[in-house]
């Protein structure tokens, strides 16, 4: 039985962590001062941060109720990441305020953040896979 803690598994939760605090900073931020300008874009930031907050403390926490919501965290934030990803390409007007274009996280499959979000949920899966418990 691997530790999801030790190790890469460490490197990992660390990953998390950060973009946890870059998400819910920026999404903080946006709620705040921006999100009657574009209400849709900030509160796909918000949800975001949610999610990443929630996968960081399950992947960080032993047991096999952490380890199921830290799966289905992971799961949700690939989907986020490839269905906003794909609608901010497609439907680039619902993802701009007065002609500028308006970046979440996971828009544009997270190009703000160099591709982590859409990397780190693969990367995620696979890591809990090959630790999984026996």
């Amino acid at each position: 039985m691997a530790k999801r803690n030790l190790g890469i598994g460490r490197l990992l939760i660390a990953a998390y962590a950060v973009l946890a605090l870059a998400a819910t900073g920026r999404a903080g931020y946006e709620l705040i001062a921006k999100f009657d300008q574009a209400p849709l874009p900030y509160a796909l930031s918000a949800a975001s941060a949610l999610i990443y907050i929630v996968a960081t403390v399950a992947l960080a926490r032993p047991g096999s109720a952490a380890r199921k919501v830290a799966y289905v965290a992971v799961l949700i934030e690939l989907t986020g990441v490839l269905v906003i990803g794909a609608a901010s390409f497609i439907w680039p007007e619902f993802f701009a305020y007065g002609g500028k274009q308006v970046r979440t996280v996971w828009s544009y499959f997270g190009v703000a953040y160099g591709c982590v979000p859409l990397v780190l949920p693969i990367l995620g899966l696979i890591w809990l896979g090959k630790s999984k418990q026996n």
